[in-house]
């Protein structure tokens, strides 16, 4: 579970956002909007982190990076919520989500990689999970410019750690691969409970060990040496 970030007030900004405007921005249907009505309840431009607010170097597809809190009317978020934001604001945004139920509440962080030009890749949102409020944030990473920060801050939400040679662009095409080979793992292991014959059974125990130690190449922290 990935620490909350302690933003610079340098780059506070503070301001609340009608969500009629972003979905208007975003050209969000009916559907959309009801979800914006209830899980919702407010949309805070919370930081600017860039040049003036940072005294960072802007980057080659990252400039700057907002950070918006979206405090829930429940304990879930549709993600089709965060497009529409991510939609309607050119820049690339990480997102806090808060939700609270009286005695306490908990925090999350969640971004999809989104490239130059103002479009996410894919609909994959990354995510911490839930964390007190209590709990301690930590500073904000260091790095050399503003592309530099977003890999770290968006590093930070995947599921498996960046390695060190990697672009992040390359990291999120490898949790793409990640993701579908735990998939096709768990649909031979079913396959394989219920076959009868022995020759599938030996046929597909090959094809689990098979794609077993690509995944375990693909996650491992480091990636082994090649040749």
């Amino acid at each position: 579970m990935a620490d909350l970030i302690q933003w610079p007030e340098t780059a506070k900004v503070d301001r609340v956002i009608p969500k009629e405007r972003l979905y208007a921005e975003a050209s969000a249907g009916a559907a959309l909007k009801q979800r914006f009505v209830d899980e919702v309840q407010r949309v805070r431009w919370a930081y600017k982190l860039g040049d003036e607010s940072l005294r960072l170097a802007p980057g080659e597809t990252v400039t700057e990076i907002q950070v918006f809190v979206l405090d829930l009317k429940g304990s879930s978020l549709d993600n089709s919520v965060l497009a529409s934001i991510d939609k309607a604001v050119p820049s690339q945004i990480i997102f806090e989500l808060r939700r609270e139920d009286g005695l306490w509440t908990e925090q999350a962080m969640t971004a999809a990689y989104k490239r130059a030009g103002g479009k996410t890749k894919g609909t994959d949102y990354f995510r911490t999970g839930w964390i007190g409020s209590d709990q301690p944030r930590i500073p904000l990473p260091a790095a050399l410019d503003m592309d530099g920060l977003y890999r770290q801050l968006l590093g930070r939400l995947l599921p498996h750690p960046i390695w060190p040679v990697e672009e992040l662009s390359d990291a999120l095409d490898r949790m793409g691969r990640i993701r579908g080979l735990t998939r096709e793992i768990a649909a031979l292991e079913k396959k394989l409970r219920t076959e009868p014959q022995l020759n599938r059974k030996i046929e597909l125990r090959r094809q689990i060990k098979e794609r077993t130690a690509v995944l375990t190449e693909l996650t491992e922290p480091v990636p082994s040496n090649r040749e």
